[in-house]
Formats: structure tokens, sequence, C-alpha cells
């Protein structure tokens, strides 16, 4: 047996075995896909697990996440986890979870699981490269992924991919595991698309596999890294192959149990289960070690890429913005200021530039000017967050999104992501409320709020005025760990004096503190009203544009004031005035009033709670 054979029957057995003890997990593509893994680490990825943080190293996506044992398996032969760990697989408090994690398993360069997002965020971490190295040309590496049939009926890949294909990101490479079975039943009962026409037809080279060995897959690579165009190989396999049941729907997610036997036997494997054939580590320090150890010796950094790195220091925003304009107005000049002072700074939106007036510095990315800033992403919101997602994984940068606030629906998956993997992504929504107007139903958000003051980890801010929203970007720029979302007026607003551009980084604060027992509490534009009858009733106000921080007021007489849903909002207040409806379709100003949020309403409602 050749080493080669030997390295992928012991991704095999170690990968089903550890499904097996976990008595959970997916052996069809561990045992259908191991020949892709083996021979891509061994003979083409640079990564040194020595250094496994090294700039310039190749970038491995898994985006069949239900895969994640056969990636642990490869770690594992890379000594970058420890025989325990794939033992541990789907444990409680291990560093081997069911879908690969970003930041708990070293090697895992994203969290990937839901399916179709781990192209998009390659997609993501090939635009950062491309425009890494138009400023520093030492910059020179592949992002590969290894993805299965599930991930190309998900609408996100082929949203990312036809921007990849777009903007000819030659560096990313993507590997099929065509093995014609997914969970339900045979692909062909639910998907009859001609890849290869696909794939030309939105500027991919197509490479067709159809023996699945390391010789025909390795030269699939290899043609792949010589073309001028972002590649798609598609290698046919065998799911489960081995095993009794392979090439059926019933091996993709179900342990083999005894049936591990028949596979034991079929690649003569005469060791434990969890073994590692001192030749197959050999063969690994003759091929990728060394391989990655030269590169990593050979690498030059600029002083100039060391500078872009390493710069992690807080940004205060110094800009004069106009008072009482919408506050979308106020966002594109704190933005101009980022563009300004600021190289990692990067992003667009989601063909709205105009009306979110968010638009990235350096001009428009494209294959003409990669130095660009501005990403023109297209009408495709899921791609752009889970492509932003890429961005900030690959290194110092701070990506931005921008859509209307109504249409994060379409994002939010992404969002979740970004959250769980701690990302410093910026996404700025606008049109934040019924205010929308003529629009109507459709593009009013309602309980888009409450969505994402749900959702764990991110910063939600939803700013009154030009203060609060230049402590919004201060805020989110300044992040390390956390997602930030900023949600913006369409129509012009009040300034208020009491607004505090510092404070609201904290979280919900006071802007009027008096003797009464009443509190109002609201955030973006219902904060202006909210001050005014405050002032003339004498009751205290507080700003919860950004809703994190101790609630240190009395919420028994506290009454909430929101443009959304009132859910969540008992938090804050035990009366809450706001819209549990969809919208109406109107001038913003009439459709307000209409669901009496507009100043005279308001005070009438606040005064019959007091009263």
């Amino acid at each position: 047996m050749n080493k080669d054979t030997l390295a992928i029957n012991t991704l095999k057995i170690n990968g089903i075995a550890a499904v097996n003890k976990a008595n959970s997990g997916h052996p069809g593509i561990v045992l259908g896909a191991a020949t892709m893994m083996h021979t891509l680490f061994s003979r083409h990825l640079i990564f040194d697990p020595k250094n496994p943080k090294f700039i310039n190293r190749d970038r491995f996506i898994l985006s069949a996440g239900h895969g994640s044992a056969l990636l642990y398996a490869q770690l594992r032969i890379l000594g970058l986890i420890s025989e325990n760990d794939l033992k541990d697989f789907r444990q409680l408090g291990s560093i081997t979870p069911g879908h690969p994690e970003y930041g708990m398993t070293p090697g895992v360069e994203s969290t990937t699981g839901p399916l179709g997002q781990g192209i998009a965020v390659a997609v993501g971490l090939a635009t950062a490269e491309t425009h890494l190295r138009s400023n520093y040309k030492e910059i020179d590496h592949y992002t590969y992924v290894l993805c299965g049939d599930g991930d190309l009926q998900e609408g996100v890949a082929m949203e990312a991919m036809s921007f990849a294909g777009k903007q000819n990101l030659s560096k990313l490479i993507i590997m099929h595991d065509s093995n014609d079975i997914q969970l339900d039943t045979p692909v062909s009962n639910v998907f009859n698309e001609n890849l290869k026409l696909r794939m030309e037809a939105i500027g991919f080279e197509y490479i067709l596999v159809e023996k699945n060995d390391v010789e025909s897959i390795d030269q699939a690579l290899k043609s792949a890294k010589l073309s001028q165009k972002p590649s798609f190989i598609e290698i046919k396999t065998v799911i489960g192959e081995g095993a009794t049941k392979e090439g059926t729907s019933e091996v993709h997610g179900a342990p083999l149990g005894e049936d591990i036997s028949t596979v034991v036997k079929a690649l003569n494997w005469n060791h434990d289960l969890f073994f590692l054939p001192s030749e197959v580590t050999e063969l690994y320090n003759d091929t990728l070690f060394k391989r990655s150890s030269e590169a990593v010796s050979n690498f030059k950094e600029s002083e100039e890429l060391k500078e872009f790195l390493s710069d992690n220091k807080d940004l205060q925003i110094h800009v004069n913005v106009a008072k009482n304009q919408a506050t979308r107005v106020s966002s594109g000049e704190v933005i101009k200021f980022l563009n300004n002072n600021t190289k990692n700074w990067i992003g667009g939106s989601a063909d709205l530039s105009g009306s979110t007036k968010a638009l990235g510095g350096n001009g428009e990315f494209n294959q003409k000017n990669r130095k660009g800033r501005n990403i023109l992403f297209g009408v495709r919101e899921f791609a752009m967050g889970a492509i932003a997602n890429g961005l900030a994984l690959h290194s110092n940068f701070k990506p931005f999104v921008s859509t209307f606030f109504v249409f994060s629906d379409y994002m939010k998956p992404a969002m979740r992501l970004a959250s769980i993997m701690k990302l410093p992504v910026t996404y700025i929504f606008t049109h934040d409320s019924i205010f929308v107007g003529e629009d109507g139903p459709t593009h009013e958000p309602i309980e888009h709020i409450a969505m994402l003051r749900s959702l764990p980890g991110i910063n939600f801010i939803r700013p009154a005025d030009e203060n609060e929203v230049i402590g919004a970007y201060e805020l989110a720029y300044n992040s390390k760990e956390s997602p930030t979302a900023i949600a913006l007026t369409r129509q012009n607003i009040i300034s208020l004096e009491e607004t505090s551009s510092s404070k609201i980084k904290n979280g919900n604060y006071k802007l009027i503190d008096n003797s009464s027992e009443w509190t109002l509490v609201a955030s973006g534009s219902e904060l202006a009203n909210a001050v005014s009858i405050a002032k003339e009733l004498n009751l205290n106000a507080v700003s919860i544009s950004n809703y994190k921080g101790d609630v240190n007021w009395d919420t028994s007489k506290a009454i909430t004031i929101e443009a959304g849903s009132t859910y969540g909002l008992s938090k804050f207040g035990s009366y809450n005035i706001g819209i549990d409806s969809f919208g109406e379709s109107g001038e913003g100003n009439l459709v307000y009033k209409h669901f009496k949020l507009d100043r005279d309403n308001l005070k009438k409602r606040i005064k019959e709670i007091i009263e």
C-alpha cells in the first residue's frame, strides 16, 4: 500500500470512527471526499501548522460543514488537534463540535454548516486577497473550498459565485464533492442543472474529474491554478464508499454502527480505529510541512503590510455634521471620514448606495481597480453579508455592507454567523421605519428592531441624531469582537442638545433626569418627541438607541415609544407605544400620524397613561 492510499484510508477510518463513537455525524462525506482532502492538503495547500495564522497561507473552507469529522481527521494528522480531541467529536466542551467553529478549533478558517455560506465566505476571502495583493505585492495565495450538492442548491452560493465570476477572482478554487446523493433523495430528483454550462456562464473555469484518485485531482488543481478565472472542479465521488449502503441517502447522515467493520475490511485496516500510522506523518512532513515552512521562511513582509495588519488602535471620529437632517445623510458624512482616515474600511451596498449613502473609498473595486474599497455587491443581500464575513476573517479588515432595513431579512443568516464568529462587520440599514411612506408595507420595517435586538453578540444602534450617529460608528469601527448594525432614517430628524456620541457607545442613557417618577423611553426618530414631551410634562427621558446597559429606572412607571413592534419593549417599560401591525402606503408624516406616533397623539396617550 503506497503512502497516499494509507493517508486516505487513515482519514476515512479516523473520521468514521469519530462519528461512530459520538453516535452522531455524517460518515458519507468522510468516505467519499477523503481523497479530495488528502490531495489538496498534501500536494497543494500552503498552510504551516506551526504558523497557522501566517498571512500568506492558503485558506481552506469546508462549505459542506457537516463533513467536519473529515476535517478534524485531517487536522489531527497535522498535529493541530489530538487523538483525544478526535475521540471527543460532538461532545460538550470539546474543540471538535458537530460543525466547524471558527476560533474553537485550530486550523478552522470559518464557521460553516448552514449550506452555501461557506462558498460565499470563501468569495469574501478571495476578494480580500485580491484587494490586498494590489496594495502589497507579497500577498499571493489561494482560497480553496470543498462543497457538496446541497451547497450549490442554496441561493447564497449562486449569488456569491456570480459575484466572483464578475470580479474574476482567479485565486478562488471550488472543489465539488459530486456524489449524486443528498439527505432525502438522489440529487436528480431535485436538481437537473448542467453545472458545466452554469459555471462557464457566470465566468468560472469548469473542470470535470471523473476518476476519484490522487493523480486526477492533482492534475485538475494544477490546471485550476493556471487559469485566469475562478475555478470549479467537479469531482465524481461515491458517498459512503466502501460501506454496505454506499451510494445511497442512508449513508449521508447516520453513523455506520456495526457496518464500520465492512469498511475496515475493505480498506485492509489492521490497526485501532484511531491509529495514526507514522508513514502518514512522514508523508505530510515531506509535503505540506516542508512546502509550507519554506513559504513562511521565504516570505518578505513589507513594513507597509506590517503596519496594515497591526493597526488596531481605536479611532475617534472628528467631523462636523449638519443638524436636523436624515441620519442616513449624517451617516454618509461619517463614512467619508472613515474612507479618508483608514485603510481597512471596505464595503458597499446591495445596489442602493444612492439611497443609503454608503460608499467605500478609493473608487469602485473591479478588475481595473483592485485598490478600490467601494464594492458593488449587486442585488445580492445574503451573499453581501457572507462576503463581508470572509473579508473580516481574512485579516485586519473592517468591512461594512448596506441596504434598506427591511431587507436585513435577506441577510440575517450571515449576520448570525458573524455574531457567532465575533466578526467586526458593520451593517448600515436605512429607511428604518414607517416613515418610508409611499413604498408601503413591503418596505416598512416593523419587527426588525426586535429581531436584531434578540441576536446574541451584536451591537444594534438606532441613532436619534448626528451625535448618536458618530457614537455608533466609533463603536462599530473600534469593535474587535462584535458586529454592529446601525439603523438610520430616510426622513429628516430633529437634532437634540441632550444626545451624546460618547454615552451611546456604552448603552442606554438618560437625557433628562428630574424628580418625576415617570420615564419616557425611546430610540431613533421617536426620541425627539419623547424629549420634547418630557420637558413639557416634567418627566424623565432615556435614549435606548443603543438598547444595551442596565435598566436603572422604574419600569413600572416607564413608557416606551418606538416606530416598530412592541415585542421585547416590556424590558424597558410597562407601557409600550409602537406598531404591532404592518405599515401603510402614504406620505411619511401622514403614515406616522395614522399610527399615532406624532407629537400631539403621543402627548395625549402619555397623559392618559399617567393619569
